[in-house]
This record gives C-alpha cells, structure tokens and sequence, in this order.
C-alpha cells in the first residue's frame, strides 16, 4: 500500500517527545501530544479551586510541554506560529484521537513493561496500517512488538531521533523481525525527503549504531584520561576540531548530555553484554561519584567543567577540585596545525611521538576495531556506521573514514605488534591487496563490503559539489568563484574565497555568470556547500582600502557589487538563491534581488553592517524595502513610513533571523520562496525551482520606480534614533550610522510619497557607505570584528 503522513501522534511530552512534536510542526504536519494524567495538584491547581478531574489538570503535562517549547534554547520551534498545529491530551481521555493519525511516535519512560502497556491499549484503537514507531534509544524493537496483532507488527519499527531533533541530523530506523518491508523504504524515504534527516537502517542491537560507539569511543577516552594522568582539558583540547570532532570535544560533550543519561546509555550496553566488551562499558568510578554529588553537567551546573564569574574551570577527578583549564601543548599540535586537510592532520597526530599521539592512539585504535568488530551485526555496512557518527555525534569521519586517513596497512601493523586482535573483516580487506575502505570508482564512490567494493548508494536529490566538479569539471573559475553545469540548462556559481566573502574576485565571476547564463542556459543557481553560505564582503579588503584612504578604489568596488546585484534582478534567465546557515549582510543581498529564493530551514539572515560600523552597501537597504512593498496587495492604501521604520528597525539592529521561517516573517523570503528541510537536498531543490520558472516563460522584472516618505519620513526615523541616543541604548557613533541609514531609507530630501528610481537610491546607499568607512570609530570597529570576531560597542 501507499502510505503517507498527513497527521502524527506523539506519546510523551517530556524533552525528547516536545521536542519531535516541536519538528513535526516545522514541517507542516497537525500533530496531538499526549502524556500521562498527573496524580496530583499543584498548589496552583488548588488554588484555582481546580480538581484531578479537570481537563487542565488532566492535560497538565503535555499542556506545560507546549509552553516550554517558547522558551527553550536552542529553540525547537522554527517560528512560534507553528505551535497552532500542536494539540495535547493524555493517554486516558485522548487515545481515540488515534483514530485520524497515520503516524504514533511512541517516546515514554525506558522501560519494556511501560512500554508494552502502552502499545496494548494503542492496538485496540489505531486504525490498520497506520505506522506505530518507539524513539527508544536502546530497547529491543522485537521485545516491544511481542504478542501484539499482526497488523500492529508489520507497521511497527524503531525510529531513534538525536536531541534536538530540530538540529541534528541523525535517525536511526530500527525494523523489527516482523516489520513489513514497504513501511520501512516509506520511512526512510519520508525520514529523508521530509524530515530532513540522514537516515541510517540499523539492527535490532543494544543502543542501535550511533550510542553504541560513540558511548564506547568515550568510555575508552575517559578510562585513558584516568590511567595516563590527562586532565580533563587537555583532552577535549585534542579530541575536539583538531581531529574533526565537535568544538565540545569529549568532556564538555558530555556535561551537555547530561552524565545522568550517558551512565544510562552505557549501562545498557553493559547489562546486554560479556567479557571485555562488558568491562568497557562499566562506568569508571569517578564517574559514578560525580552522578551521586549530583554533578551531572550543565543542567545541574557543574560536572567536569563549572563556571565561576567569567572563568571556566576544569575538574581534577582525582582530588575533586576544580582548577584552571589546562591544554595539551606538544610538537605534533604545532605541526598538524601546518598541514592542509583533516586527513593529514589525523595521521600525523595519532602517529605522533608524543603525549597527544599516545592519546589519540590509544583512543581511535580501540574504537576503530570496536566498529569493524560490529561491522554486519549492528549495521550491514561500513557507510551506515559512518554516516551514524558523523550524523549522531558530529564526527567530521566516521570511524572507517578515518581509519583510512591515517591507514588501514600501517595501523593494523602498529595494532598487531600491540598485541590486538584484529577483525576477519578487516583482514579479508587486506588479503584482497586493498588498502583502504573507500575507493572512487569512475561511477562514483564505493565502498568495501566484505568481498568487494560496492558503490554508495545516494539519494538522487544530493548533489555533492567537490565530486560533481571532479567529473563534469568547470565552466570557469577564479579564486573567490566557480561556475559549474548542472545539467537540464542550469548553471551554478558556487562561492569559495576565504568564508566565502565576496571581494573582486566574487563580483567578476557573478557579472561573467549572468551573462553566460543569458547566452546559453535556461537559469542560475547561486549556492554552495561551504560552512556558510556567506557572511557577507570581504571585510579585510574594505579596511585596508578605508585605511589607505584609497576612497577611489572602495567607490569603483562597491559600485561594482551594486551593479553585479542589478544584474542578478533584471536578468532575462531567472536567478535563484540558495542561502544556508550563515547568510549575512553582503550573503543576503546577492539572495535578496533574485527571482527565487530556496533556503534551508536552517537559514539565518540578516543585514548586519552596522556591527561594523557601516550600512549595507550592495543594494541591501534598497532590496529589503521592496521586499517589504512587494508583499502587499494593490490598490490598498499604503503607510510608507510604518514600512521604512521597519526596514530601519531591522538594519539598524542588525536582527538576524534564527530559521528561513523566520527570515521570512521578517521578509527577506516571500510567501513563493522554498524552504529546503533537507540541507542535502537544497540545490537539487534549487534547481528545479530554476527549471519551473524557465518552463513557466519567466521574464525580467519591469523597472519601476520606488516610493519614498522623504524628508518627513527621515524626521520620523530619526526620533526613534535619538530617543535610543539618549536612554543610553546606543552609542554616539551608532546614532551617526542611524542618521545615514535614515536617510538613506527616506530617499533623502523629497516631499513623502515621491517616486524615485532604483539608482538614485544605490548613489545614496554608495556615499552614506563611503562615508562611514573613512570615519576612523567604524574602522576601529571592522578592525575588532576581524581580530576578535565579534561587534566591538564605541
């Protein structure tokens, strides 16, 4: 059968169950959230004259999950209207609502018995087919479905988000032995397309791919850190982005999870467990001590890092006292920090003759047999453990990865003449005369299965930029830029300078783009798969021009960008944006003039330039105004100025929307722009949104003139400005920039309401921008943000 999800149900409202509920709304899909009945009132609930038979009372927990969800941070929500499409209930007045779901995401207590209760009642109400799923992180799925109808049986599965769902990336399908086949593609396809998630197929084992080696890498890390008299900072100084893992490294991972839970995690592997897989999983006993002290990590406020005052201070787990933060300093962190790419880096520090390669060696060699050792048991290939690491835990490679960065060969030697044992699917890999367990085949990549290499399956909608270019090559390119053929008619201009900023280089290859695209194709994406999207101009380049009162060079570069933004709008051949993650000042103005946009949930956009002292100089402030005009329908009478004073609020705070849903409240996106759930999918997404527009006979925009409020409307900004002057909410040289943006926003001295062109408002833009760079408080402040990296208040 075809199945689809219109509406979900999840039971249990506690972080983890608000917190899929929460996901499930950002994609569009009703959901009801239902809990337990409380057994007893809250002294407010008395108060209230309320009894245990209310419907407030009954529905407390859910109802209390919903409103945290408003205040938690990282927020869970995209936009807070999404939380119109949550309901609550509880599992005792509620479960007939059952009926109109097609999906029961089942996320109570860890316990089997609970549990089954649980599914027992859900049996006799769900309708047949409806899918049933347990986020459980480590109880057997077959245990769950025991003795439960047929029907039942062959919809139900594991599927084990991470926390924060929003966030992170990974989850882990679980089919138990029962599970129809049909139910589980579904779910990896909708996980994918949907939820936006990287989705791995795992066994029916002990805390599944992802907990059951991360767990051990870190219980491997914490037993090292005890025997050979690390202390805790100098480990999470080497196992955090100098060997691609996350900046929260290994112990301070671990006071944001929570010991609490990591000692559950981990003695759920132990209880299902023998021999020395078992003793690895055995909480060292300081561990255990911290737990009991309550010292559980940033929840409680203290574990293996607390903060006094300003200061960060590390925990001696011998003495139990908190000291200054040590690293490890060593030759081999002086030298990998020389070395180009994470592979090189990882193999010359993990075979380092040192204290950080004792370290990194006694760390990764355990954890790389653990995962080859479990290779067909817990997952049936080397790309789904790796993908769960990467996915899960943040790994920038996953463990067979990594083993191939610092080679297979070579560590395998070191790790027999130690004595280890190494596994027979490691050893058929080497008996074959392969050395590595990826390998770029001419179709693609591969991968090592067993007998042979085996090409990496991959969804038709990830477009991987750096493998693209390596087979079809490159239209041109230059330093800050590419352009690349997609395919179909659509070309694509991908952004590589420094942080992607757009400098010269940038501009060049953005006017020779729209003009290839015009001659030959059908439509341009604007995208890439850096860290970033872009976090605007190239800063550096600004100043050392602003310094060397070099006006002349900055005029002839900015007028430069505000052309290539021109270009962009009135294209013939439609422009589509595909802004991500950091998208900021000169990022979003390239997104603002396009025909499209295709962001991705996690988009963050703003128009930041005051933070450095400056105003948008690219078009920006032009852009947002129109966007603002644009979305509002004709023939309606319009207040100007309750528009400007938005746009004004909006750059003179240099707000910065925390999801596309909120950049387009905020209206850097109209209702027609796309929103991406899937990262992975953006630029086919992209792509096809370039292609619709083309089919559809798409046209340049029409150049109109723009309407200003003028010399009144500046007066009015202004107010509002100097009201913040003189409460002390913003600095002198703030109210010099305000003063500018104003007047830039106002279109200068013109009665309100008069319509000017487009350009009149780029010459303003230009000389309001041109001025504050000579002004020496804005180049103190660009200055900071390049030293410092963060807006300097003068």
């Amino acid at each position: 059968m075809a199945y689809q999800i219109k509406k979900a149900a999840v039971l249990g409202s506690g972080v983890m169950g608000s917190g899929i509920a929460a996901h499930l709304a950002n994609i569009g899909i009703p959901t009801i959230l239902l809990d337990i009945v409380p057994k007893e009132l809250t002294k407010e609930e008395e108060a209230k004259g309320l009894t245990l038979d209310s419907p407030v009372v009954r529905n407390r927990f859910a109802e209390t999950a919903l409103q945290k969800l408003l205040k938690q941070k990282p927020a869970p929500l995209t936009a807070k209207k999404n939380l119109a499409l949550l309901s609550v209930g509880n599992f005792e007045d509620d479960l007939e609502k059952l009926k109109e779901v097609d999906w029961i995401i089942e996320v109570v207590v860890e316990n089997l018995a609970i549990k089954k209760s649980l599914y027992e009642k859900i049996d006799t109400v769900r309708q047949p087919g409806t899918i049933i799923s347990s986020n459980t992180s480590g109880i057997s799925i077959d245990a769950m479905a025991e003795g439960l109808s047929e029907d039942f049986q062959k919809h139900f599965l594991g599927t084990h988000f991470f926390n924060p769902p929003r966030y992170l990336k990974l989850l882990e399908v679980i089919p138990a032995k029962n599970t129809c086949p049909d139910v589980v593609a579904f779910m990896k396809e909708f996980g994918e397309d949907k939820l936006g998630k990287g989705v791995v197929l795992a066994k029916d084992t002990p805390n599944f791919i992802a907990n059951r080696i991360g767990t051990y890498g870190l219980l491997v890390t914490l037993r090292e850190m005890q025997e050979r008299g690390y202390s805790v900072g100098e480990v999470d100084s080497v196992t955090g982005p100098l060997i691609g893992r996350p900046k929260s490294a290994t112990l301070r991972t671990l006071d944001v999870v929570g010991l609490d839970t990591f000692v559950h995690v981990a003695k759920n592997v132990y209880d299902q467990t023998t021999g020395e897989e078992q003793q690895v999983f055995e909480v060292p006993a300081y561990v255990q001590k911290m737990v009991d002290n309550g010292w559980l990590g940033a929840k409680s406020g203290q574990g293996f890092f607390i903060k006094k005052g300003k200061e960060i201070l590390e925990l001696n787990t011998d003495t139990f006292e908190y000291e200054p933060v040590k690293k490890l300093r060593t030759p081999s962190i002086e030298m990998a920090k020389q070395q180009k790419g994470l592979a090189t880096k990882v193999k010359l520090l993990t075979y380092a003759d040192d204290r950080t390669g004792e370290l990194l060696w006694n760390v990764l060699a355990p954890t790389l047999l653990y995962s080859a050792q479990l290779h067909g048991e817990i997952a049936d290939d080397v790309v789904a453990i790796d993908n769960a690491m990467k996915w899960g835990f943040g790994w920038t490679q996953g463990p067979f990865e990594i083993w191939d960065a610092i080679g297979v060969k070579k560590s395998v030697e070191k790790m027999t003449a130690e004595g280890k044992e190494i596994p027979s699917f490691v050893e058929r890999l080497l008996a074959k005369g392969y050395e590595t367990f990826y390998k770029e085949l001419e179709d693609g990549l591969a991968y090592f299965d067993g007998e042979d290499y085996k090409l990496v399956p991959v969804n038709e909608k990830e477009i991987d930029l750096k493998r693209y270019k390596k087979k079809h090559g490159v239209i041109k390119s230059n330093s800050g830029a590419s352009l690349i053929d997609m395919g179909d008619g659509i070309a694509l201009l991908e952004f590589h300078s420094q942080a992607n900023a757009i400098g010269l280089d940038v501009i060049q290859m953005i006017n020779y783009a729209i003009d290839e695209v015009e001659a030959n194709y059908k439509g341009l994406v604007i995208g890439n798969q850096g860290k970033n999207f872009c976090v605007g101009a190239n800063l550096g380049m600004i100043l050392m021009e602003a310094q060397d009162d070099n006006i002349f060079e900055l005029d002839f570069t900015i007028r430069g960008f505000q052309n290539a933004m021109t270009k962009i709008k009135y294209s013939s051949k439609p422009v589509v944006a595909a802004p991500f993650a950091m998208t900021l000042g000169g990022g979003s103005e390239v997104c603002l003039p396009a025909a499209h946009i295709q962001a991705t949930m996690e988009t963050y956009m703003g128009l930041v330039e005051v933070g450095v002292g400056l105003i948008p100089g690219g078009g920006g402030n032009k852009e947002l105004y129109l966007k603002h005009l644009k979305g509002l329908p004709n023939g309606v009478q319009v207040d100007y100025q309750n528009i400007a004073n938005k746009v004004f609020e909006s750059i003179a705070m240099a707000k910065v929307s925390t999801s596309a849903e909120e950049a387009r409240e905020n209206n850097f996106l109209n209702f027609a722009d796309g929103i991406s759930v899937n990262s992975d999918h953006q630029l086919y997404d992209a792509k096809q949104a370039a292609l619709a527009l083309y089919e559809g006979g798409y046209t340049a925009p029409i150049r109109t003139k723009v309407p200003v409020v003028g010399e009144t409307g500046y007066a009015t900004l202004l107010l509002g400005a100097q009201g913040m002057y003189q409460s002390g909410f913003i600095s002198e040289h703030d109210l010099k920039i305000a003063k500018k943006l104003a007047y830039v926003l106002a279109g200068g001295k013109v009665p309100y309401g008069t319509l000017v062109d487009e350009q009149y408002l780029l010459d303003l833009e230009r000389e309001a921008f041109l001025s504050l760079v000579a002004e020496p408080k804005s180049q103190a402040r660009m200055q900071h943000m390049l030293v410092k990296g963060k807006p300097l208040r003068n």
